[in-house]
């Protein structure tokens, strides 16, 4: 790996300078630049190279797997599928972030497919971060595709974090609920200048007493557009949430467009939008504290990120 990859790997997926400890696939511009299982974490390219898949053993708890993908050069396009086969009554945390840097007028770009399928009672931390750095004119572009099938009491709670620098993502989530599975998603997004991102959420609840709970949080600054749509489908008795907050700076705009439909008599669905800028009386109260106009900004609109 080069230097590049090493710094956007701490960026995005925890990486330190001992590398990782447990079972890990590193993807650097289109190839494995390194791998390794465990007794109960087996990860296998695909016989056709086009991803991995990764196979969690029944019953496995507290470890981690790390599957970070890097772009460090303009002109590569990298698209890879990657298969999460997890057992009964697993208990794992997955760290998946991604990096693109391009220093020249050609696009860096990744698109990473993950499909996860979780059997009856598993339980899956997903944290992924998003980040696009250098100096080039060529666009930087992240656009995640996640399908998701909970088995029945399997639960599903993903992190996922656009840190800043990428000109273009399009997160698409499709699910599918069994019995009194849970999906769990927190994001949030920060764009500026000419960027563009948008959240395509549809997912199907159709176990009894399954339950989605689905908050966005987002900050367009400058000239960027971000796109939020959520469909939650309550085909049985469940329970489907779906939050979205969004803050203006300058001219930056937002389109959300939350969704429910409601099959079932006992489907208990609520969706909210907000947007709105950052209230002067905050900006004031934390220059009263020393702070100027712009870090008092800066710490109003990364406390809201956090949540």
């Amino acid at each position: 790996m080069d230097k590049l990859t090493m710094e956007l790997l701490k960026a995005v997926s925890e990486y330190t300078e001992g590398g990782y400890t447990g079972a890990y696939n590193i993807r650097e511009n289109g190839g494995c630049a390194g791998r390794q299982s465990t007794d109960n974490i087996l990860i296998e390219g695909k016989v056709d190279g086009s991803g991995l898949d990764i196979y969690i053993k029944a019953g496995t708890k507290g470890e981690k797997v790390f599957i970070p993908a890097c772009v460090t050069r303009g002109s590569v396009s990298d698209l890879v599928y990657n298969d999460f086969h997890v057992g009964e009554d697993a208990d794992v945390t997955i760290i998946a972030g991604c990096g693109v840097h391009t220093d020249d007028d050609g696009e860096a770009a990744h698109n990473g497919i993950h499909s996860f399928h979780l059997k009856k009672g598993a339980r899956v931390l997903y944290e992924e971060k998003h980040l696009g750095t250098g100096e080039g004119s060529g666009q930087k572009r992240i656009d995640p595709v996640t399908e998701v099938d909970l088995a029945e009491d399997a639960v599903l709670e993903m992190n996922t974090i656009q840190l800043g620098g990428v000109d273009h993502s399009t997160r698409t989530t499709t699910g599918r609920l069994g019995d009194r599975a849970k999906l769990i998603i927190h994001e949030s997004i920060q764009t500026s200048g000419e960027e563009y991102a948008k959240t395509d959420f549809d997912v199907d609840m159709d176990g009894e007493d399954c339950a989605v709970d689905l908050i966005s949080r987002s900050v367009a600054k400058d000239h960027s557009y971000q796109e939020y749509h959520s469909r939650i489908k309550g085909n049985n008795r469940c329970t489907g949430h779906s939050e979205c907050d969004a803050i203006l700076v300058g001219q930056g705009k937002v389109n959300a467009a939350p969704e429910l439909f409601a099959g079932h008599l006992d489907a208990s669905l609520i969706h909210e939008a907000a947007i709105g800028k950052v209230a002067g009386e905050q900006i004031l109260k934390l220059q009263t504290l020393g702070l100027s106009e712009e870090e008092a900004e800066k710490q109003i609109i990364d406390g809201f990120l956090r949540g």
